[in-house]
């Protein structure tokens, strides 16, 4: 099948207001008969509720956290992307848009990129006037700060809490309707079915994960704003109960999955430091505005340093290699992530990695400290010089912070058309959870600017588009489809609960992890992908018959709740592989060995995967099919990805 992605007709700067005239409206006073679901309460979901339940809209959300600040949004550190031109360097709406697309290596789509750039502006002045705390310049400005892929300063930021603050304001606004009345808040619920009624999305079912009891809630639309599916690999940067439950089960229920392969693998963060771990920390991207990247030049000299012989503060400038600046003179440390991580582990694959388990570069602010003092430092990046020291026990005022790639943000996920809506009629995906705004990679401070504008700008439009065809006919839980997606989770609940078998299921996680992350991680290959498929086969055969799964489902079980989002990271492993193994081209944070320049750097092939891929579920233990949407590029050349 070749997929519509609906982009509208017309110039690319006039695409989207033009469409915003077009979307049939829903009188004021109708609004208030349509009820809403949201599962999520991240910046998307809490910025999509707050701003439907303003225009009148009755709106129900759901949050597995005891509380929508514990979203994982509020983990975003460094900054979000707008184009505001404040410092006069040279920024533009088409810079922003032209910057993503080619930061995404030319797989994302045109209408959908250039709609962020030009929303990224309002969301600045919507979070201002929300109070959010952004960094202020001595004029009076907002600050702004540089990060990877982009040669302006265009990054908004609170310190290294850009997440937090960002989420209180979308927050705020979601308590406002809660207190209006528009809002019902289900907090400590978890989605665990999609419910489609005459082919369209009418209602979910939630286990509240305090007292086990099954719920079952209808609405005229149902919008997932559920986050990413890092947690794949066990060990990533999200937050432990970061899951892909939500998006698996409508996915199984007809919504298609695009590119699931396309995963970022983030250059700045606390290395592994043994098996007893079960996340990473995150170390901001913007630090790479001061901090320099480095590894001693020779293989005996990291020697010297994981063994403790040398100190890195001793390793004299004519023995490092700044590898970034080295490498790409234009852009230096402020490279792409996915093009620092594969210089970083091409270092330590070198030998002259550092740390005890020599997996590790260098970030060194010896030079920006001289430079400015500490104190700027400290006032600059000081809550994240806290968190590295509090994790490792040194100080990254005197000694260089030690930092290595970890998966951190998923570019792949429900696919979904130019007005955010799946390939179910009724059902949205916004956030992280669709796959549309960054291609193969995503640039950083992009993932709170793509979240926001899903939330506050696009959704409130397209979704009314939708519900005037529809109508305001009344939704209720009565129609046959709700009793039997429940029946469906229970059944599915009992199955996992008669598991008594020797392993625990964050052995089956850690397990799937680690094949993950050998052979569908930062380089991936045919045999190494062909091995992974058959491994995570067995793995899951194994699940099903030697899983122990502990307690019963009226409780607080979370031996229950980790092994349902387990037994559906091992399907989605399956699939990340099968999308790996077909896309026989390197782009973005896809790198196919098989597929790269003389220098070692991604190689596409647009003629042959020029597209996206939108798999379909056929069937439990089916291969999926295989749909595609081409990508059409008319404003921008497709040319091979340089940052020298």
């Amino acid at each position: 099948m070749i997929l519509d992605s609906k982009i509208p007709e017309g110039p690319l700067a006039e695409k989207w207001s033009k469409h915003k005239f077009n979307l049939k409206l829903v009188n004021p006073a109708n609004k208030r008969k349509y009820t809403v679901i949201v599962v999520g309460s991240g910046l998307a979901g809490a910025s999509a509720a707050a701003s439907l339940a303003e225009l009148g809209y009755n709106v129900k959300v759901f949050c597995f956290q005891d509380s929508p600040r514990r979203a994982h949004s509020i983990a975003a550190q460094g900054g979000i992307n707008a184009a505001k031109n404040y410092r006069n360097d040279g920024d533009s709406v088409y810079r922003l848009f032209y910057d993503t697309i080619k930061g995404g290596d030319y797989r994302a789509r045109e209408a959908n990129v250039h709609r962020l750039a030009e929303e990224s502006v309002n969301i600045i002045d919507q979070c201002v006037a929300q109070g959010v705390p952004f960094a202020r310049e001595y004029g009076g400005l907002l600050d702004n700060r540089s990060f990877g892929g982009s040669q302006v300063s265009r990054t908004f930021y609170a310190r290294g809490q850009t997440g937090q603050q960002l989420l209180l304001g979308a927050y705020s606004a979601l308590n406002r309707q809660i207190h209006e009345g528009k809002v019902k808040m289900y907090n400590r619920h978890e989605m665990l079915e999609l419910v489609v009624v005459d082919g369209k999305a009418q209602g979910i079912i939630t286990r509240d994960l305090i007292s086990g009891k099954l719920e079952t809630h209808a609405g005229h639309a149902v919008l997932l704003a559920t986050g990413g599916y890092g947690n794949v690999f066990y060990l990533s940067t999200n937050a432990m109960g970061s899951n892909t439950t939500a998006i698996w089960r409508a996915h199984k229920k007809g919504a298609f999955f695009g590119n699931p392969c396309y995963t970022q693998i983030h250059p700045t963060c606390i290395p592994v430091s043994g098996d007893h771990q079960s996340k990473l920390t995150l170390m901001s991207e913007s630090l790479r505005n001061d901090g320099r990247v480095w590894v001693p030049k020779t293989q005996a000299m990291a020697e010297q340093i994981r063994k403790g012989q040398l100190k890195a503060s001793d390793v004299k400038e004519d023995d490092r290699d700044y590898f970034l600046e080295r490498k790409y003179p234009s852009f230096g440390n402020l490279v792409p992530r996915d093009v620092a991580s594969r210089n970083a582990k091409e270092a330590v694959d070198d030998g002259r990695g550092v740390g005890g388990s020599g997996k590790a570069v260098y970030l060194d602010f010896s030079d920006a400290i001289q430079r400015l003092g500490q104190p700027a430092i400290q006032a600059k990046y000081g809550n994240l010089f806290d968190m590295y020291y509090q994790i490792t026990d040194e100080n990254p005022y005197e000694l260089p912070m030690r930092i290595y790639p970890a998966v951190h943000y998923t570019m792949g996920g429900l696919w979904v058309d130019y007005n955010l809506q799946t390939t179910i009629p009724g059902l949205y995906a916004l956030g992280e959870c669709n796959f549309s705004d960054h291609g193969a990679n995503r640039l950083g401070a992009s993932a709170l600017m793509q979240g926001l504008a899903d939330g506050y700008f696009v959704i409130p439009y397209t979704l009314g588009d939708y519900l005037a065809g529809i109508g305001p006919k009344p939704v209720d839980t009565s129609h046959p489809a709700f009793a039997e997606a429940q029946k469906a989770v229970e059944n599915r609940l009992n199955t996992l609960l008669s598991l008594k078998g020797n392993k625990t299921v964050d052995e089956y996680h850690r397990e799937l992890g680690n094949i993950m992350w050998e052979y569908c991680g930062m380089a991936r290959n045919e045999a190494g992908l062909t091995k992974a498929k058959g491994l995570i086969q067995a793995l899951k055969a194994d699940f099903w018959k030697n899983a122990i799964v502990v307690g019963k489902n009226e409780e607080l079980n979370m031996s229950l709740e980790k092994a349902g989002r387990v037994a559906d990271f091992i399907e989605l492993g399956e699939l990340m592989v099968d999308d790996a193994l077909h896309r026989r081209e390197s782009c973005g944070g896809h790198f196919r060995e098989e597929s790269q320049t003389e220098e070692g750097e991604a190689l596409r092939d647009d003629d042959n995967f020029a597209y996206v891929a939108a798999w379909e579920f056929t069937g439990e233990n089916m291969p999926e099919q295989l749909n595609k949407e081409h990508l059409v590029y008319e404003n921008v050349k497709l040319t091979q990805r340089s940052y020298k």
